[in-house]
């Protein structure tokens, strides 16, 4: 019997498998079909097993095995489709005819599609798909020699694997190994985890094997895992000849993988029992995103792990980014072209080979790659791509039997990928993530055609720049004469959060842009993406960032220099929320914006629903402007003043006053026992908690109080004397100069008499309207909101329209994922209908009935009220009766989404805004004057 290597055996069932694939009748084609099968082993099936044994059923019946190997083997097979429980039962009535010494330890049952592999002596089961049986090798080594399969089944790897491998860094680290030995030794253990079970070490289980031969103490694993790591960067030449067979088994990895020197854990039973959980799992089909993901959270840095609360610390797996939202980036990107191009191309050699040849030279450049995420979703769709590529063009399709040699024809490399990352570690595991990658294609390539080329010895290899990816120069990684893809999801980090060091970066990136300082650091790859594409319209962008550089005061600083520099926004998913595939984590809302110098055939933009999560279909605007809407390149100014003919809307007051003006409800009670005088200077306070959630504080307003009784009253005498303090140590010199006057707010804004409308600046994004409402002079609005004096209920109406809604949730910034409402940005640049008299009427009733509808539930806050679920159907009627109202007074039957909404309100704006050229005289758009 001819010996062959466990990788050629593969290599003869992938090929199997494909020649295999329709075969479906028992009658004439089970007999070749296993002649086949025994063949891939390097058995001579003639010899070995017995055809149509005749064997005589305990019923006295007569019986014929399908195969029958004496003391090995019976497989029974059926006809694509029939039941293999019931082949078992007549596989076991033929097992008890035989003789004793002629009975086997297995059986197989199959429909050709199905092998189901029954161990009796074990009492297992175990079943493959045929396309599967490359995979499952190891499961039929019983038919070259006498060992059992050591099988170990399929498991959800993608958590389970994670979370092992956490479960195992932890106890290395609690041993005091810790540092770059602990990243290398992490990243050379997963990386031998993998390919112990898909063949890169040549025969399946063998990296385990090695793991369950120390002792049972795990005192010698570690003296075994580095002899084995100094073998795998060794050469088959290079090696002892003195080497145990176990060991000397392993192929050559090379790639530098192997190739430094440093220190190994002390191994106790507890780590070598950790490590052989890990070893325990079927690591073949893990997710190459959740595979970078893995290295990145156990290199998270130790000491900011101890400083976190352990309630709220990221587990190891569940934070990596999903390939669902690498995939919403790279398939507007570039994906859905190439796959129409492919689909395009089918049933024309020339076009096909066009695609072919363009394949190899597409280059992908993430330039703030982390493990690699990006780079490897990209990497391994193009293989995909080139599979249907190659089949379409060399005719493997119209092949019922027979193989194409491929193993030169797959020409996309790992070569092909570029990235910049500040993490050395994580570098490093970015490659590592690409030979893993790498060698899932080619088995699917094998699977496909039968063969493919080698993965290992380790050739080629992605550039991974180590720097500062702000600080680098990316022309040293990649020439953008070279670069056809710009890809990637750099840092989320607001401006408030910015190191002193991330600060600098941004000043050395966006120094020349006015007023960068209020950029998120994102916005640095996208100036940095400006200026390499500069004068090379062939490369596209796209860039996952937080929703703030899309919003608010943001969008003009940023979108300025980048329209001037000839930039289109090519597509844009609008706010989604970007959720992480582990367990405790909340979502980041997102955008998503591919840009580039070339205005594309076709735009898409990607419009999610009120849950910001579900897939949707794209629209196709005519164009896409900086706050992901299909209108013009407006840029939106802070205003100081209304462009509409409106009441001012202002902040609140600030107290500045170190919590001593402002009372609780017992403090307020305590006070007025000590003091009843001072109830004539207590107000009510609104901050938007108070307003929103019916909460109750109170102030010191001391405005008018004459020095004399402001002396008579010794415990308000007090808290004046602590502002005062309180503002003299302060290192703001305005702050100190209001030490002159502490018993007023720092700022006073509060209107004398009359209402005044109240907007809290922050409210959560899962409400369809920001709260609002008045309230009278006599409640001091707190600094936390705007107010509006002298609004009246017409005002309320337009402002509680969705119209105006939809505007806010499309240009107003952010505070983490809430809105955040600014008088300059989203109040001052709104256009407003023009209203004649009976208009103003039907709004102004219309408001009315929702106040009305709101006083129905005098015990509900106004959070209640408009909670997505809770809110009552009255409340729901009243805007919906508003909103036909105003939406007729605009002339406006669009869509109902916010994108289209909002596109008309910047075309409106346009209209308001643009200067009238003298000899273009137009009719006045402008609204009538409208009744405060």
């Amino acid at each position: 019997m001819p010996i062959i290597t466990i990788n050629e055996t593969r290599r003869r069932l992938t090929a199997f498998s494909q020649q295999w694939r329709n075969a479906s009748s028992e009658k004439s084609q089970a007999q070749v079909f296993w002649l086949r099968f025994y063949e891939c082993f390097g058995i001579r099936a003639e010899s070995a097993t017995v055809y149509e044994k005749a064997v005589k059923k305990i019923s006295g019946a007569p019986g014929y095995i399908d195969s029958f190997i004496p003391g090995k083997l019976i497989v029974e097979h059926k006809s694509q489709g029939k039941n293999l429980d019931s082949a078992f039962i007549q596989a076991t009535d033929y097992f008890i005819a035989l003789k004793e010494v002629d009975r086997p330890r297995y059986i197989i049952t199959s429909d050709f599609s199905r092998i189901r592999l029954y161990d009796l002596l074990l009492d297992t089961q175990h079943e493959s798909t045929l396309a599967d049986l490359a995979k499952n090798a190891d499961w039929f080594k019983f038919l070259a020699d006498d060992e059992a399969a050591d099988i170990v089944d399929e498991s959800p790897v993608n958590r389970e694997a994670a979370y092992a491998v956490s479960r195992l860094h932890e106890a290395l680290v609690k041993t005091n190994f810790k540092g770059r030995s602990l990243e290398v030794f992490m990243t050379r253990l997963l990386f031998c985890l993998f390919a112990d079970k898909t063949g890169i070490f040549g025969e399946n289980g063998i990296f385990r094997r090695v793991v369950e031969g120390t002792r049972v103490d795990g005192k010698d694993l570690g003296g075994a895992l580095r002899e084995l790591f100094s073998v795998l960067d060794q050469s088959m030449e290079e090696r002892p000849s003195t080497l145990d067979e176990a060991i000397a088994a392993f192929s050559y990895i090379n790639g530098n993988l192997f190739a430094e020197r440093l220190d190994f854990p002390a191994f106790d039973k507890t780590l070598r029992d950790a490590l052989l959980e890990c070893a325990s799992l079927d690591w073949s089909g893990i997710s190459p995103a959740i595979f970078g993901a893995m290295f990145q959270g156990i290199l998270e840095d130790q000491a900011s792990t101890k400083a976190k609360n352990k309630t709220t610390r990221r587990e190891l797996g569940a934070h990596y980014t999903s390939e669902r939202n690498i995939l919403r980036a790279l398939n507007p990107l570039c994906l859905n072209d190439l796959n129409a191009e492919l689909r395009s191309a089918k049933g024309s050699k020339a076009k096909l080979k066009v695609l072919y040849d363009k394949l190899p030279t597409l280059t992908f450049f993430d330039p703030a790659c982390g493990c690699g995420n990006f780079l490897v979703i990209a990497y391994r769709e193009l293989r995909k791509i080139e599979n249907e590529v190659i089949k379409a063009l060399f005719g493997f399709e119209k092949k019922s039997m027979g193989l194409l040699d491929v193993t030169t024809l797959c020409r996309v490399k790992v070569s092909q990928f570029y990235g910049v990352e500040i993490d050395p570690a994580a570098a490093h595991i970015a490659r590592v993530a690409m030979w893993i990658t790498d060698h899932q294609a080619n088995l699917e390539s094998a699977k496909q055609f039968g063969t493919t080329r080698p993965t290992v010895p380790l050739v080629d290899s992605a550039t991974i720049k180590i720097g500062n990816a702000l600080r680098t120069d990316w022309e040293e990684v990649l020439a953008p004469d070279d670069c056809r893809y710009l890809v990637g999801n750099p840092p989320f980090i607001g401006k408030q959060n910015q190191t002193v060091d991330q600060k600098a970066d941004m000043v050395h990136v966006c120094g020349d842009i006015k007023n960068a300082g209020v950029l998120d650091y994102v916005a640095g790859w996208y100036v940095k993406a400006m200026h390499y594409i500069a004068g090379h319209p062939n490369i596209d962008v796209a860039f996952v960032s937080t929703n703030s550089i899309t919003q608010g005061e943001q969008v003009a600083v940023l979108w300025k220099p980048l329209l001037d520099a000839g930039i289109h926004i090519r597509f844009a998913h609008r706010t989604f929320a970007w959720k992480n595939e582990g367990k405790g984590n909340a979502a980041v809302h997102c955008v998503i914006v591919g840009f580039g110098l070339r205005k594309p055939s076709k735009y898409e933009l990607f419009e999610y629903g009120s849950d910001l999560k579900a897939d949707v279909l794209p629209k196709t605007p005519s164009r896409i402007n900086p706050y992901l809407v299909e209108a013009d390149d407006v840029l939106l100014p802070n205003r100081t003043n209304p462009i509409e003919n409106i009441p001012a809307m202002i902040y609140g007051s600030k107290p500045t006053d170190g919590q001593n003006l402002l009372l609780e409800d017992g403090e307020k009670i305590a006070l007025l026992e000590l003091e009843p005088a001072a109830r004539k200077w207590i107000r009510p306070f609104l901050g938007a908690d108070e307003f929103l959630y019916n909460e109750r504080r109170w102030c010191l307003w001391l405005d008018g109080i004459t020095p004399t009784e402001l002396k008579t009253l010794s415990e308000v005498r007090k808290r004046v004397q602590a502002v005062k303090t309180m503002r003299l140590k302060s290192t703001k010199g305005p702050t100190r100069d209001m030490a002159e006057t502490p018993w007023l707010f720092a700022e006073d804004r509060q209107p004398k008499t009359g209402t005044y409308l109240l907007v809290p600046l922050h409210t959560s994004e899962n409400r369809k309207f920001v709260p609002i409402g008045f309230n009278d002079a006599k409640t001091i609005c707190g600094n936390a909101n705007s107010m509006v004096p002298g609004a009246s209920i017409l005002h309320f109406g337009i402002l509680n329209s969705t119209m105006h809604n939809a505007w806010t949730r499309s240009v107003c910034g952010r505070l983490e994922s809430r809105y955040r409402y600014s008088n300059t940005i989203v109040y001052n640049n709104f256009p407003w209908p023009e209203l004649d008299a009976a208009l103003q009427a039907k709004i102004s009733a219309a408001a009315q009935a929702i106040l009305d509808a709101r006083a129905k539930f005098p015990g509900a806050s106004l959070a209640d009220l408009y909670d997505q679920l809770a809110m009552p159907p009255a409340l729901r009627t009243a805007h919906k009766s508003l909103d036909k109202i105003v939406d007729a007074a605009y002339g406006y039957a669009g869509e109902k989404d916010d994108a289209a909404r909002a596109s008309f309100v910047f075309s409106l704006y346009l209209k308001r805004t643009t200067p009238v050229q003298p000899d273009r005289v137009q009719p006045s758009l402008r609204r009538k004057k409208t009744s405060s």
